[in-house]
């Protein structure tokens, strides 16, 4: 992916001394608050903001796996573009859009944080995790009016809210989006999970921040918008998959892409289950 649109990065092995990972905040230029997560993550798990030194100690001691060190975006809104391009096509195309409302309360003068949180039922399962990770914030009582994001990250396991903003899509985002994925080679289908400034700045190709980008196990996350049935859900997947289908198709004709042996895809679904079991060991 081309420098411009993504975030400061380093990359953090399982096992690396203390010391050295210091060594490369510092030698990166990097400024309190970062994000730390799983190189390879999924539905937000042990993704952290990190605020200071001491934090990114007690995370290093954490994780199980080997992590990112990200560049904190201060950009308010998020959004998650699906695109696609058919591998004997020039030009992509925008399949959906979800626009992500963090985890955040407004005070009301006399209420706790906590309490505030329970007056929301897609909060209330986000009580067990912020005890731990938000302690120090949940009984301070905010002034009427100011709001307080609790989970930085448009992460709908984490208590994002999706709202589906496709209708946003029009020729000039496209071809904003379309110019970008076709620098990142062999991309094809998947998600641009987007940090941004304002929507007509993105939409012309401005001032924006891939800090995701998810391929072919990415989900169409606008059909989590509260508004829709199981059944607008299923339909969506059901029209991603076929997507990926052809592409998977015209790959293996056009550039004779083998396909993975059931015993290969078996093998990853194992491995894929120790790795996530090892991400849900991190308590931080």
């Amino acid at each position: 992916m081309p420098d411009q649109y993504y975030p400061a990065t380093i990359l953090i092995r399982l096992g690396s001394a203390l010391s050295d990972v210091k060594e490369k905040v510092i030698s990166g230029g990097f400024q309190y608050p970062i994000i730390a997560k799983p190189d390879i993550g999924m539905q937000g798990l042990a993704v952290k903001k990190i605020e200071s030194v001491v934090e990114l100690e007690k995370y290093v001691e954490a994780s199980k796996v080997d992590f990112l060190l990200q560049e904190f975006i201060s950009y308010e809104q998020e959004v998650g573009i699906f695109y696609y391009r058919y591998p004997d096509e020039e030009s992509g195309k925008l399949s959906g859009i979800v626009r992500k409302e963090f985890l955040a309360v407004t005070g009301d003068g006399h209420s706790t944080i906590e309490t505030l949180l329970k007056k929301e039922k897609r909060f209330i399962l986000q009580l067990e995790k912020l005890r731990l990770t938000e302690a120090d914030n949940l009984c301070k009582v905010l002034p009427k009016g100011e709001k307080h994001i609790l989970v930085p990250y448009g992460n709908h396991v984490r208590g994002a809210k999706f709202l589906d903003a496709s209708n946003l899509i029009d020729e000039t985002l496209t071809r904003s989006i379309d110019a970008v994925c076709k620098q990142i080679n062999g991309f094809y289908f998947g998600r641009l999970d987007i940090r941004f400034n304002s929507w007509e700045e993105l939409r012309n190709g401005k001032n924006f921040f891939i800090i995701e980008l998810n391929g072919a196990g990415s989900e169409p996350t606008h059909m989590y918008d509260p508004k829709y049935s199981i059944f607008t859900a299923w339909r969506e997947i059901i029209r991603h998959l076929n997507i990926l289908s052809r592409i998977s198709r015209i790959n293996r004709r056009d550039k004779q892409l083998p396909l993975m042996k059931l015993s290969e895809g078996l093998q990853m679904i194992k491995d894929n289950s120790k790795y996530v079991k090892l991400l849900k060991e991190y308590k931080g």
